[in-house]
């Protein structure tokens, strides 16, 4: 039994949400998403909570059991608190600033990369080192600042690059210093 799809999900005050079959749409303070679930899963309201539950005990149906319940959940919690993912910038003349709704970056490459965020997030900077992407869809916020984080990896070396706040790079030593001795 999946421990993640037996809990069941709390719904805040200031947000509905519509069950249609396998359509589930959310509206909340800062938004509306909608989802399709996939049809092995049964979502049922019941007052100021929503269960998902399985049609049968399939394999297919544990598998997507709680993958459903998160999906759900998450687009709750989007739309009633958002979602946000911090950056920094790490590097000697490397910065960051939006222009418009656009994120411009001075990564060390020779012009600034420009990025144009998907509808629905927000990009911020704080001290041209920070960067912050912000929106109610979860998935989309994740993958806004992996594609921003590609554009200059962390390098092992000297750890120059954008990283997630809080993220751990592994630093490698370099060459060995001359040892003078022939």
């Amino acid at each position: 039994m999946s421990r993640i799809g037996k809990r069941p999900i709390d719904i805040p005050s200031k947000v509905t949400v519509n069950i249609d079959g396998q359509h589930v749409a959310v509206k909340g303070p800062k938004g509306e998403l909608s989802r399709v679930l996939p049809e092995q899963v049964i979502v049922e309201q019941e007052d100021d909570k929503l269960r998902v539950v399985r049609r049968d005990d399939s394999r297919v149906s544990r598998q997507r059991h709680g993958l459903s319940r998160t999906l759900v959940a998450n687009m709750v919690e989007g739309v009633s608190k958002g979602f946000q993912k911090r950056l920094e910038i790490q590097g000697v003349g490397y910065r960051a600033q939006v222009q418009g709704r656009n994120l411009i970056l001075n990564v060390g490459y020779s012009k600034p990369v420009e990025i144009v965020p998907p509808e629905g997030i927000q990009l911020a900077v704080e001290n041209n080192t920070n960067v912050i992407v912000s929106g109610i869809n979860k998935e989309v916020v994740g993958n806004t600042a992996a594609s921003i984080r590609a554009i200059r990896p962390p390098e092992v070396y000297k750890g120059k690059g954008i990283r997630y706040a809080g993220e751990m790079v592994r630093r490698k030593a370099g060459k060995a210093g001359k040892t003078g001795k022939k």
